[in-house]
């Protein structure tokens, strides 16, 4: 197997054979925050840390990004992944993480993080930032959301996207699992990607 270097010194790595979602192994442009090319995801998780990327290395990082009060996406991608994590062995679920990146600072604190994210599963993590952070972090990702006010209401909707993304132990990002994946089929990426990492 030959590894090809790419613009900017990067290596290309060999695509992934037998996952369910969606490789972008090699997608240009995503999961970037324009500073010399690199990813940062510079948030703070819900329980007070300053975290990047580079926190996380040495895991697959499963990347999803949403809101506490989300009616039906939120709560079913982060009860799917619990369940697929339950589907890994022990020793592969421990080299799993799984972020969750709130699309709604305002209303989703460190402490409604807190309570919310860890419901699902105790090891998953809630990342909140200012506005500012969320909206660069969002733009690193591609990621798209917008408030909804329905009129009379006096509360709001957000509409984003609702696929997740995998990122390898080197922090590379590597698969997109659209909204809805089945955990069976989670599981057996996150077996390939740890095989092939």
């Amino acid at each position: 197997m030959m590894l090809l270097a790419g613009c900017g010194g990067e290596t290309s790595l060999p695509s992934l054979s037998g996952i369910k979602g969606t490789d972008i192994t090699n997608a240009k442009d995503f999961g970037r925050d324009g500073i010399a090319g690199g990813r940062r995801l510079a948030l703070n998780d819900h329980n007070g840390r300053s975290v990047t990327l580079d926190t996380f290395k040495g895991k697959l990082v499963v990347l999803f990004f949403g809101y506490t009060h989300c009616p039906d996406v939120c709560p079913t991608t982060l009860s799917d992944m619990a369940e697929a994590l339950k589907l890994l062995r022990p020793e592969e679920a421990a080299k799993v993480q799984i972020l969750f990146v709130t699309v709604d600072p305002k209303r989703d604190t460190p402490e409604i993080l807190q309570a919310y994210v860890p419901y699902f599963h105790p090891g998953f993590l809630g990342l909140h930032g200012s506005t500012e952070q969320v909206e660069q972090v969002a733009k690193e990702f591609k990621i798209v959301y917008r408030k909804q006010v329905e009129a009379g209401a006096s509360d709001y909707l957000i509409d984003h996207s609702a696929g997740s993304y995998v990122l390898d132990r080197q922090s590379r990002l590597r698969l997109y699992l659209p909204y809805a994946t089945s955990p069976v089929d989670i599981a057996n990426d996150l077996q390939v990607l740890l095989k092939a990492a």
